[in-house]
């Protein structure tokens, strides 16, 4: 399942104070760590996500769901925030909207 996960205008803000590869690590460590909890796979492709501040969106895949992804990905927004608020200096509200593909 491919997912784009859509940033809102202040998850835009928040991401442009990083780079490509630190958006792609971020999101793949962070999606790993919350896997232990939920039964999916998740990998954020280098391919898919060429230029992710630019765009806006960054894309995931999800494969061997057997959980409910949107719940997922409604937690994984939440522990993305403490990485992107460290580095925007701010609070954020919502981070990203989830468009599953």
């Amino acid at each position: 399942m491919k997912i784009n996960l859509v940033f809102t205008n202040k998850g835009k803000t928040a991401i442009e104070k990083f780079n490509n590869e630190e958006l792609i690590e971020i999101f793949a460590r962070y999606s790993k760590t919350l896997a232990k909890h939920y039964p999916i796979d998740v990998t954020v492709p280098t391919e898919l996500n060429q230029n992710i501040v630019a765009e806006g969106v960054i894309t995931v895949v999800a494969e061997n769901v057997k959980c409910d992804a949107v719940i997922f990905f409604k937690e994984l927004a939440r522990d993305i925030k403490v990485p992107l608020n460290k580095r925007l200096g701010g609070k954020l509200d919502t981070v990203y909207k989830i468009v599953v593909v």
